[in-house]
């Protein structure tokens, strides 16, 4: 593994980028070269509630498990988005409803590792070397993807965005990591003591200003709240909050359409540990929600017609309790849902083996069980979509399980 800085990326990448009008689609490389198939995918880390991401709200224990926290049916106030009459998405993801209208939008729910950890830190190691249960394993599973892909090995073919280089892209191969957007958590000028003290004085009380003022120092606290919890922060694994991703996503986009070389791209995004005060169509959930759709449905229409070429896949480590518990939150369950987006996604439908939330179907009686192995729908993906020849995928996804029957989330 080799680490570059974003100078580095540029100067590397001098030599073909072009200025791109806005809506000039043309890249630089062979259409039908080994890396004109796209994959991105997005970690969520902290543990997303897949049950309010993709409820289901047709089912009659749902409510029952969460009666402050749960979203109402489809048509109520602040009721979920129907999907499929008994699934609903959360209203903040409204924007990605064009995408699942277009059946360009799947899910994959009960899905997630076989591993029973409730571990950030292992869960998350697990889902980036995809060895469930093996700490030992030296490298990520997209470093391990690019080198068993055809074609040439280019620094830029497999990308991170974030403040470090993370274990999924760790390995043999060349891999890049360039900074995000992170400004929304940065402290300003305000964050000094004696500089807030003062500004709030100044505007305690002014009959103009003073309500957006206050509404404003509250958000930004609370935002920055979020990002210097201990437990938080630990969760995230230094993640930044989704609140800067929709610009994160428009500059992947860009450089994605300016740069053919670049493959596989990563961003991991953090907030989503969600114990205490989780709400239910607003608060806190819903605020982490609204600019991850924001940003997915910026990246699908900035990537043009190369979103025909490119599945993104959304995860986190595992999924959260089917249970409300008595802080209006949610604690470290087992199953999730897995999202894919992408002009050749099979999608319009939420696949995977559903068994209900019913107390007899819950996982040691508390959260979703694992019905569909996260490898299964990564080794599906890089199978029909990139194309991974077969003797490659046990390479990749070493002790793959037997593909599940009826899992069809790509187009041929």
């Amino acid at each position: 593994m080799r680490r570059r800085d974003f100078l580095s990326t540029l100067a590397l990448g001098a030599g073909i980028v072009l200025p791109l009008g806005r809506h000039a689609w043309a890249a630089t490389g062979d259409p039908a070269g080994p890396t004109r198939k796209k994959l991105i995918v997005v970690m969520l880390r902290g543990a997303v509630d897949g049950l309010n991401v993709v409820a289901p709200v047709g089912d009659e224990n749902y409510l029952r498990l969460r009666p402050t926290i749960g979203l109402g049916a489809p048509g109520m106030e602040g009721g979920a988005l129907d999907l499929d009459g008994y699934f609903g998405l959360h209203p903040a993801l409204a924007s990605l409803q064009p995408l699942w209208r277009e059946k360009k939008l799947a899910f994959v729910h009960a899905s997630g590792s076989p591993d029973a950890t409730r571990s950030h830190f292992d869960a998350q190691d697990y889902m980036e070397s995809a060895t469930p249960g093996l700490k030992a394993t030296p490298d990520g599973w997209m470093n391990r993807l690019v080198s068993a892909l055809p074609g040439a090995s280019t620094p830029s073919r497999l990308l991170g965005i974030g403040p470090v280089m993370p274990r999924i892209l760790s390995g043999r191969a060349d891999a890049i990591n360039l900074p995000g957007g992170a400004g929304a958590t940065k402290a300003d000028l305000l964050d000094r003591p004696a500089t807030g003290a003062a500004f709030d004085a100044l505007y305690a009380n002014h009959p103009r200003f003073g309500r957006a003022y206050a509404d404003g120092r509250s958000a930004h606290k609370e935002v920055m709240g979020a990002a210097e919890s201990a437990q938080m922060l630990a969760a995230d694994r230094g993640a930044p909050l989704p609140n800067g991703f929709p610009d994160d996503a428009a500059r992947l986009a860009t450089l994605m359409r300016n740069d053919p070389r670049i493959q596989l791209a990563f961003v991991a995004l953090g907030g989503w540990d969600t114990h205490a005060s989780q709400g239910a169509a607003t608060g806190q959930l819903a605020n982490r929600l609204a600019p991850l759709g924001q940003g997915l449905a910026v990246l699908a229409e900035r990537l043009g017609p190369l979103f025909d070429d490119t599945v993104v896949v959304v995860m986190s480590e595992f999924g959260r309790t089917a249970h409300e518990n008595g802080n209006g939150g949610t604690d470290h369950g087992h199953g999730n849902v897995m999202w894919l987006l992408g002009g050749q996604v099979d999608g319009g439908k939420v696949a995977g083996a559903w068994e209900g939330v019913g107390d007899a179907a819950l996982n040691e009686g508390r959260d979703l069980p694992v019905t569909t192995d996260f490898r299964a729908v990564l080794a599906h993906v890089a199978e029909r979509h990139l194309r991974l020849a077969d003797e490659r995928l046990a390479q990749v996804f070493p002790a793959l399980p037997q593909a599940q029957p009826g899992l069809k989330l790509v187009r041929s």
